[in-house]
């Protein structure tokens, strides 16, 4: 019987999602907003009338974000509805088969379709409008427009101003200028994906009239969209949740220090937008020299304060649902407060300051998920993850 349920849940899912994406590809418009670090304790504290109209008549839900808790992971996972085995995308960072650490910003390391892809079958069009142009760079094949603030020209300046810094609140205002400006000019673009920066949550705690000043920004252009798409279908979440953190360690130069040699160890977190986390985030991907080495490494890293868990590659995939060949021999998990990442002359602990925040860990996985004018969906129970936003339509 169990399994009778489970086979008629997948076939529903599947007809429902094939006539959907059909729907909104020749007749619907399609916003789907992902609100780069809008966890729950955001959300809770957010003065969004309009966020919070769309939340009560259509269809909301806590859900969590995978693991890591970084954004280039989780929208990933949003954009492709697939979790990191089937993107191939594991964190912001990885160490290549070259042994070289790279960015996971080319479109190259893409293992799966994205909606712009899948809706371009239907002949639909679709925009990306993204506050970092990392975004972009990853995952704005087929796309018919592709724009960051970071690298606007003259054709959008032009009509929407020179757009503010990336490290600014105020850059989250010119993304959601701009895709409002399409959304008015561009009848024929039928779907559109925004994405901001965390930026203000790195800098302000949920409750600092800095962080309820910009969410409150935000809301208005919420406003302006459903007043002049009154009938789109809407879908909001978020790739983490951020919290304050008072320590980094530095996983490489403490075994070091105690006589015990690795590849490397990298933050999932570490991207090039270091201003304001310094690329460190709560779980750390630790390459081994030699495979033999793995017991003693990982007894050694359980010992470390902040570690809370370590998990084997195969673990961490079982767990997660991670691209073995993407991540660490060892998946380190960091405690609530401890963070982990390079520190500069051999440091291996710096204590952090009182307004640092940053995500990675397991304690920033609590997200909203609303879906506004969306008809009928699938059972409450399917929606589990950040990433079933987009599974309904896709799967």
């Amino acid at each position: 019987m169990k399994y009778a349920c489970l086979f008629l849940l997948v076939l529903y899912t599947q007809i429902c999602s094939a006539q959907q994406l059909k729907e909104v590809a020749s007749q619907k418009r399609l916003i789907i907003m992902m609100f780069d670090g809008f966890g729950m304790s955001y959300y809770d504290h957010a003065p969004m009338p309009n966020l919070k109209q769309m939340a009560a008549k259509g269809f909301f839900k806590e859900v969590s974000a995978l693991m890591p808790t970084v954004t280039n992971l989780n929208n990933t996972a949003i954009c492709c509805a697939r979790l990191p085995e089937r993107t191939g995308i594991t964190g912001n960072s990885f160490l290549s088969t070259s042994n070289q650490e790279e960015y996971m910003e080319d479109q190259s390391l893409l293992q799966a379709p994205t909606i712009f892809q899948k809706l371009k079958k239907y002949g639909a069009k679709s925009a990306l409008i993204a506050s970092k142009k990392k975004s972009i760079a990853l995952l704005s094949k087929d796309t018919e427009i592709a724009l960051s603030p970071e690298t606007a020209d003259s054709s959008w300046t032009d009509i929407l101003s020179e757009p503010p810094g990336i490290y600014s609140s105020e850059v989250n205002f010119w993304t959601f200028r701009a895709a409002l400006h399409i959304l008015k000019t561009r009848p024929d673009i039928r779907c559109i994906y925004i994405h901001t920066t965390d930026y203000p949550m790195h800098m302000w705690a949920p409750d600092d009239s800095a962080s309820l000043k910009h969410l409150a920004g935000i809301d208005a252009y919420l406003g302006a969209i459903m007043n002049e798409l009154p009938d789109a279908l809407v879908m909001i979440t978020a790739d983490h949740d951020v919290n304050h953190k008072s320590r980094c360690v530095d996983l490489e130069n403490t075994l070091k220090n105690r006589q015990l040699k690795i590849k490397i160890a990298i933050s999932a977190e570490r991207d090039k937008y270091l201003k304001h986390h310094r690329g460190f985030g709560g779980t750390s991907y630790v390459y081994l020299n030699n495979k033999q080495d793995e017991a003693r490494i990982k007894e050694a890293l359980l010992k470390i304060p902040g570690v809370e868990k370590v998990l084997t590659r195969k673990e961490a995939c079982e767990l997660y649902h991670l691209l073995p060949g993407r991540i660490g021999d060892l998946v380190v998990l960091a405690d609530s407060v401890t963070v982990f990442g390079n520190l500069s002359d051999n440091k291996y602990e710096e204590e952090l300051p009182q307004n640092y925040r940053t995500h990675g860990s397991e304690y920033e996985k609590k997200v909203p998920l609303i879906i506004y004018n969306s008809g009928k969906l699938p059972p409450e129970s399917y929606f589990r993850y950040n990433y079933n936003l987009t599974g309904w339509l896709m799967e």
